[in-house]
């Protein structure tokens, strides 16, 4: 039954989007939910990173959990607003107003609650990107224990500038969200995950829905 629905979904939606559909399909009957949460000696000394923070629901779980600092990333305006009023006097929560990509910039985003992106829809609002080899190079720690990605197809201007600028050894555990907005993303995908796993040996895939891979040498 399970494949017969699989090769239904790849019939009825456009073929190339199928390892997508198929991905979500394994993600819900594994409970991956509860998998993305999982992170195993995570404590108050560590620092993570939170590109795409939205309105801060992943950054209040692990901090809420693991005492552990985060940096959020998230250029909406309307989503920092959000953001500073929810972590309003925790210091261990840090936002940063702006995404971080391959260069310095303003950003064209759609008005789309937690899909807004500049790749999706019409950019109807204008947020800050500022270089990844900057930011990195601003941030103080030496190391950070987790990484998660999710900023709505901005991963393929994201990940190799960090990879340009020799930021992933720093980066313990990497969390990414791959989206497929276009065909072309299956090779770019591809071409990510190759590049990630020169130096982070991968965890668990679910692609296009969530994968995670954790330092080599950590």
């Amino acid at each position: 039954m399970r494949r017969a629905f699989k090769r239904w979904i790849a019939r009825t939606f456009n073929t190339w989007r199928a390892p997508a559909a198929n991905a979500l399909l394994d993600w819900s009957e594994d409970g991956g939910e509860a998998l993305r949460m999982r992170f195993d000696g995570l404590g108050p000394t560590d620092t993570v990173l939170d590109f795409g923070g939205f309105e801060g629901d992943w950054a209040a779980k692990l901090h809420d959990a693991h005492g552990c600092r985060v940096h959020v990333f998230e250029p909406h305006p309307a989503f920092v607003d959000r953001l500073r009023a929810r972590f309003s006097g925790n210091d261990a929560i840090v936002i940063h107003p702006f995404a971080v990509g391959s260069a310095d910039g303003t950003l064209p985003l759609s008005d789309d609650g937690d899909a807004s992106s500049a790749l999706s829809g019409r950019g109807t609002v204008e947020g800050m990107m500022r270089a990844a080899a900057k930011v990195m190079a601003d941030l103080p720690e030496p190391r950070f224990a987790v990484a998660k990605i999710n900023i709505e197809g901005g991963e393929y201007d994201l990940l190799p500038a960090l990879i340009k600028a020799g930021a992933l050894p720093r980066i313990d555990r990497l969390q990414v969200q791959f989206h497929l907005y276009e065909r072309d993303h299956l090779e770019a995908r591809a071409d990510l995950v190759r590049r990630i796993e020169a130096t982070h040996a991968p965890d668990w895939s679910y692609p296009f829905v969530w994968e995670q891979w954790t330092r080599r040498d950590a």
